[in-house]
């Protein structure tokens, strides 16, 4: 047998047992979840939180247990997760790619498989269609600077809405003032909802990309992408939507979207920070110029000029974060062991009970009342900044929410808004969490006196 093939059979007995020890214990702590959970209500019940271990904290030396409730902003990380990364480092560590050393393969094959797992959770058709990123910002900037130089001319057009994350804008702002081109925004309705048939006026011969958030992070609206799509493509305009949000709560299949790339984070999604997924369709992927060079995505270098790699190489340039990457595969199959259906309905149940409690408050009023909503819940107090409600919160009862402009202003603006509380859930999250921010509120009601 030859050298080549006694690697080739060596990686593909280390790919397996990697792939089973993860799926071992991704299933292990996934069955926490499916034997403890009522099925009339799908819910998930609070013995299955012992797999993020910070859940057990206190804020503060001797204070309230914490509660956390800022989830948009990031996820807590499960055992499983903790553990993948620590063992990388621990007994995995080595670069990926070319090495024809045991750890270099065996941490290759790791890698390569967690491109194939992630190309299942999206739905995409191949996995080359799959890029790892810094994260949903880095995703964007990549398309934005990509995709605008290749395709943007001056006098052309960008489209967003008023809904957007400033990471699904700015870099938009910044590649316009490069190429000379335009931002346009679709409107926001009072109910916190897209105004579709403004969308479909705006649309227009010089509309280059549309780039629309799946799931608001500071409404938790979620939008009608497929519908979306269907409107843009009808007039040949590819739309880039930002799934941020919308990963770890929704089951997203992008096919079925019909977008032409998605971005999310990894650190929304019970994985790493510094870890993120680009999707592009493999034909747009293709026409559009590397983001950044250096090392792995080259195919040949000389003085005067290289040849790229092949996808997704080609737009993963240097070392990346591959503990990042082996985290995120343990997330992801996290998830699937728990059942994003089940995510989902759980999710659903904590937004109406925050939206039935949440009134009992004097002074508290609910930001947005869209058709679908998702995970989040935003509100103010009558005579209240949004600082003092988090502060109080936190203090006195433990609980983590979000205060602030949601790097959303010009939404903010369109509400008529500085800042909003933001109370965010996810698949740990209980009843009972919700039942002590209303206690909570009550207290900070109490504080600054009646309304």
């Amino acid at each position: 047998m030859s050298s080549q093939s006694v690697r080739a059979e060596a990686r593909k007995a280390a790919g397996t047992r990697l792939r089973a020890d993860e799926e071992s214990q991704s299933s292990r702590q996934g069955a926490l979840y499916r034997d403890d959970c009522d099925s009339s209500t799908s819910r998930l019940r609070r013995s299955a939180r012992n797999d993020f271990p910070i859940l057990g904290s206190r804020v503060r030396d001797g204070g309230p247990a914490l509660v956390y409730l800022d989830n948009a902003a990031t996820t807590q990380k499960p055992q499983v997760v903790i553990d993948a990364t620590s063992r990388y480092y621990a007994a995995e560590n080595a670069n990926i790619h070319r090495g024809v050393h045991w750890l270099s393969e065996q941490v290759t094959i790791a890698y390569d498989a967690v491109r194939e797992q992630a190309r299942a959770f999206l739905g995409a058709e191949e996995a080359r269609e799959v890029i790892f990123t810094r994260g949903t910002t880095d995703g964007i900037n990549l398309v934005a600077s990509s995709f605008g130089d290749a395709f943007v001319r001056p006098g052309e057009e960008v489209l967003v809405t008023e809904m957007e994350h400033h990471s699904n804008l700015v870099p938009w702002q910044l590649m316009a003032e490069r190429r000379g081109a335009t931002i346009r925004a679709v409107g926001v309705t009072p109910a916190g909802e897209l105004d579709l048939d403004a969308l479909d006026a705006l649309i227009g011969p010089h509309t280059r990309l549309v780039a629309v958030t799946h799931l608001s992070n500071a409404l938790g609206t979620v939008n009608p992408v497929r519908a979306i799509t269907e409107l843009a493509h009808a007039r040949g305009v590819p739309v880039l939507v930002d799934g941020a949000q919308s990963a770890s709560r929704l089951p997203v299949d992008v096919r079925a979207l019909d977008c032409d790339f998605f971005v999310c984070s990894g650190h929304k999604m019970y994985g790493p920070t510094g870890i993120g997924l680009l999707y592009g369709r493999a034909e747009w992927l293709e026409r559009i110029p590397p983001y950044q060079g250096g090392g792995d995505m080259i195919e040949t270098v000389a003085i005067e000029r290289s040849t790229y790699a092949p996808l997704p190489n080609k737009f993963e340039a240097g070392t990346p974060n591959i503990a990042g990457v082996v985290g995120l595969g343990a997330a992801l199959g996290w998830i699937e062991s728990v059942g994003r259906e089940r995510i989902e309905a759980h999710e659903a149940e904590l937004v109406a009970y925050a939206l039935e409690r949440l009134p009992e408050v004097d002074g508290l009023s609910i930001i947005g009342a869209p058709a679908e909503r998702a995970g989040v819940v935003s509100f103010v107090m009558e005579g209240v900044h949004p600082h003092d409600i988090g502060t109080i919160l936190d203090a006195s009862h433990g609980v983590a929410i979000r205060a602030g402009h949601h790097c959303a202003q010009p939404l903010m603006a369109r509400l008529g808004l500085v800042a909003t509380a933001r109370a965010s859930f996810a698949a740990y999250n209980t009843r009972e969490d919700i039942e002590t921010l209303v206690d909570g509120l009550k207290e900070v009601r109490n504080v600054f006196g009646a309304s």
